[in-house]
């Protein structure tokens, strides 16, 4: 399992301590912050893995890392090599990446499990090329109107999902793909109602 150990911690359904955690293995009210796990995890990372400052985004189950790996270099950096010897050059070289970091990625993994009581996954880039490295996919429980089923069973009768559940996922891609730079403000307002909160007096 790559980016990932489960060494130390409870089993499957167990949060720290013993304590209940659900699906997720941790109770969301136990949850430490992780408002530093961007500048932690970019402050951790071995120079040279990528180009550049790699993403790093957080939610309540999973930290995922993603990062620019160095062009290719010899003859596949010419724009002129063929189309399939290009993209084969590509998939190897993360895949190279994916196995020379395993081991030490386990070990930062390790790190920041313990310390944000999230799993930790992986991902590189290259070129247009995007691969993620053994990511969590969470059941997400919701109760749906009619009307809104409909719009659901639609997608799969047009062949675009094989099912509800696929046919939610894809709406939500669809609507963070057209709705970045409001997500990203409303992330940001999130950000700054936490930092009034804790500058706030004492209760």
């Amino acid at each position: 399992m790559v980016g990932r150990t489960h060494q130390g911690w409870p089993g499957p359904g167990r949060g720290p301590g013993g304590k209940g955690g659900g699906r997720g293995g941790w109770q969301h009210a136990d949850l430490p912050a992780a408002t530093d796990a961007v500048g932690w995890l970019r402050g951790r990372l071995p120079d040279g893995w990528y180009v550049g400052v790699p993403d790093v985004s957080v939610d309540r189950e999973e930290i995922l890392v993603v990062g620019e790996l160095p062009a290719l270099e010899g003859e596949f950096a010419d724009s002129d090599a063929g189309r399939a010897d290009r993209a084969a050059a590509v998939s190897g070289r993360i895949a190279r990446f994916r196995e020379q970091t395993r081991e030490e990625r386990i070990e930062i993994a390790r790190q920041a499990e313990h310390r944000y009581r999230r799993k930790v996954a992986w991902g590189a880039r290259l070129e247009d090329v995007e691969e993620l490295f053994t990511t969590l996919a969470v059941p997400v429980m919701t109760r749906l109107r009619q009307s809104e089923r409909i719009v659901l069973d639609t997608l799969v009768d047009a062949g675009v999902a094989r099912s509800r559940s696929d046919a939610l996922a894809w709406t939500v891609r669809l609507v963070g793909q057209h709705a970045d730079e409001w997500l990203v403000e409303l992330r940001t307002a999130m950000a700054k109602v936490d930092e009034l909160r804790t500058q706030g007096p004492g209760t």
